[in-house]
């Protein structure tokens, strides 16, 4: 891809990951990787097949593709690195033809959280917060070059209170103590090549945005094709959680917080439906109040935009679980968006981009986005 001024890098290998070799890059046909702002990240790439010998193709021959070896893939933008994916290769599946020169090597894989999602435990977590619960279970998987970014928390329950139980593998536990602490859980690569962060913490919507997604402008624009806007009104949900007094027993509604996302719009959408928290008697003030919560800020945008753009055009990686601004589509739709998606295609002489946007109501805060 050294025609468009973008370098693809690719490093693989079972433990340390490392350049692949040129019969590898060689062979380089297509890639997709799906960058999510809540689920694992996802990687496919497409390679052609040539036998080295009458026994078998040299690609396999070699292993680099084994799973479960380690891939590292990031591209390169006029001297600035940008890892898109530290993952592990899950399954590879061969096509061949009878023609010479278009059999073809398909590999998948997932980031590094795979990891964390392979044995399922059943144990405790006797007076520990769900903090140091978090931290102790990413210490077990720094050999994968994981760095945790624990937000401190200060809830440790004693016995006689609470005893927490983990019955599903540490992936699924930590996705839960997140949901419970009102957090998000997500392992995203560091610019170093191969070290990845595990962030469990707040939501947080917002630092400098990337620059603008813009249509309409003329030269400026960047986008291949028109943003689609889709106004969702039935979107946000207002929670009701109920709990028991646990000496009276009487039910004691939990009202619904507002105010927990810094907003992104000037209008925001109120919500038309309600629902029931399940299995919520039990709980104390303080769970039922981030119960509450956490089910507020996973219903609260009423606006999804999606579009593509050229790489090349729009000059760097975008990145989802940050900000972007949007301009050229209108008053009620420019300004900021929190990225919850971005799909990479890559192939010889391309680089697109596709991409998911998402915010809480219409209209801009700011008459400027980051150019």
């Amino acid at each position: 891809m050294g025609d468009l001024g973008v370098r693809l890098q690719l490093l693989i290998g079972a433990n340390k990951p490392q350049p692949a070799p040129y019969e590898v890059m060689e062979s380089f046909v297509s890639l997709e990787v799906r960058n999510s702002d809540r689920e694992r990240d996802t990687l496919q790439m497409t390679f052609t097949l040539g036998k080295n010998s009458l026994i078998d193709y040299g690609l396999l021959l070699n292993g680099y593709f084994d799973p479960p070896n380690r891939i590292v893939i990031a591209v390169m933008f006029g001297g600035v690195t940008e890892v898109l994916i530290n993952g592990v290769i899950t399954s590879h599946q061969v096509l061949p033809s009878n023609r010479p020169g278009e059999s073809t090597l398909i590999i998948t894989g997932e980031d590094i959280s795979l990891m964390l999602d392979l044995d399922g435990k059943s144990r405790t977590h006797s007076q520990q917060s769900d903090s140091t619960i978090v931290k102790n279970l990413l210490d077990k998987y720094r050999k994968f070059d994981l760095e945790p970014k624990v937000s401190q928390g200060s809830d440790t329950p004693s016995r006689n209170v609470r005893v927490p139980s983990q019955q599903e593998t540490d992936l699924g536990y930590i996705r839960r103590l997140a949901r419970r602490n009102v957090h998000i859980f997500y392992i995203e690569p560091t610019p170093v090549l191969g070290v990845s962060h595990a962030y469990w913490g707040p939501d947080n919507r917002s630092g400098m945005p990337q620059p603008a997604l813009t249509m309409n402008m003329g030269p400026q624009t960047n986008v291949d094709t028109p943003i689609n806007f889709h106004f969702n009104a039935l979107g946000p949900v207002t929670p009701e959680v109920t709990i028991l007094d646990p000496i009276t027993k009487r039910p004691i509604k939990i009202p619904a917080p507002s105010g927990l996302r810094v907003p992104l719009s000037a209008r925001s959408v109120a919500s038309l439906r309600r629902s029931v928290s399940r299995q919520s008697a039990n709980l104390d003030s303080v769970l039922g109040m981030l119960r509450a919560q956490s089910s507020t800020t996973e219903s609260s945008d009423a606006i999804v935009a999606n579009g593509e753009i050229d790489a090349v055009r729009y000059g760097q990686v975008l990145r989802a679980r940050r900000l972007v601004g949007v301009a050229g589509a209108g008053g009620n739709y420019n300004g900021n968006y929190y990225v919850k998606e971005v799909t990479h295609r890559i192939r010889r002489g391309e680089y697109k981009q596709s991409f998911s946007l998402a915010r809480e109501g219409h209209g801009s805060l700011s008459q400027f986005v980051v150019p």
